[in-house]
């Protein structure tokens, strides 16, 4: 039986510039109950004979080629009002997206992002002006402006599948890894978006943003290598021309958090990367949603 009245607990919360209050809250048709996607890359959808939950999940992974970043679709299907959110959009591919959830009839409810990028400026301002009703969700440590803000242990629901919220600093203070539900009516395996935490045989760079590589070695080994190994990994970013991993792989194959933590680190330390060239755009543009604050 699907409930629209959903409780969720002090995890979404209020910015200065939203009407709700600062306390938990309880919303009807904002946050449908839970929601759960499957996978498959590029411009597809997984379903899975294993788990019919599976087939509740649509999933697209889309790619905006200028800072080579990875934006995700996730539907419930099976719900009446198919809600859908949009984790990591770029403003560049705005239209693309919002044409392809016409397209599928999906209704938008949630644009989220894992952290304050700072190589590409974010869609979810753009979004919020062309979609009255999205809400932008970012997480509470950010210290950027959105509609709600996450914490560690939160739950995002949309119609009865939902993520939860895990704190994986170290590329940034506030990035965070949304991961599909353990539940067994959620899709299977799960599925980690993971930001710039953990890439695909990479990591995100760790010298600027509040960066740490201790701390993000700690959250990747704590957050996402905690998760089953067949958990599939979908990163904010790849420039190499993959689309998806697992956990399990990453353990065994990850050229950087496979080795020891201090040798992590002195990797990091030494990597002499250039100063990002979209850095002193994106980031304030960032820290406001993009251009929330003009809309």
């Amino acid at each position: 039986m699907l409930r629209f009245h959903h409780i969720v607990r002090v995890s979404l919360f209020a910015s200065k510039a939203s009407t709700f209050p600062l306390t938990s809250v309880s919303l009807s048709t904002s946050i449908p109950k839970r929601t759960t996607f499957a996978l498959r890359s590029q411009m597809t959808s997984f379903s899975s004979s294993s788990s019919s939950s599976s087939s509740k999940l649509l999933f697209r992974q889309l790619f905006e080629k200028e800072s080579s970043t990875y934006t995700y679709l996730l539907a419930d299907a099976s719900h009446p009002d198919k809600p859908a959110l949009l984790i990591d959009p770029v403003d560049r591919t705005v239209d693309r997206d919002l044409s392809l959830i016409q397209e599928l009839g999906l209704k938008l409810v949630y644009a989220m992002n894992t952290h304050v990028h700072a190589d590409h400026v974010t869609g979810t301002g753009l979004i919020k002006s062309k979609v009255p009703g999205v809400k932008s969700i970012i997480s509470k440590a950010s210290g950027a402006t959105a509609d709600l803000f996450v914490e560690p242990g939160d739950k995002v629901h949309f119609g009865d599948l939902f993520l939860e919220v895990r704190a994986t600093p170290g590329h940034t203070l506030g990035c965070v890894t949304y991961v599909t539900g353990d539940a067994s009516d959620q899709p299977q395996p799960r599925m980690a978006f993971t930001g710039d935490a953990l890439l695909i045989r990479g990591c995100g760079r760790t010298d600027f943003q509040g960066g740490s590589s201790e701390q993000l070695y700690k959250s990747v080994h704590s957050q996402i290598f905690t998760l089953p190994k067949d958990t599939f990994i979908y990163p904010a970013h790849d420039y190499k021309g993959f689309s998806v991993s697992t956990v399990g792989e990453e353990m065994q194959y990850n050229p950087r958090l496979t080795k020891d933590e201090e040798t992590f680190k002195n990797i990091m330390a030494n990597l002499n990367l250039s100063y990002p060239k979209m850095i002193d755009v994106a980031v304030p543009a960032n820290l406001v949603c993009g251009v929330q604050s003009k809309v």
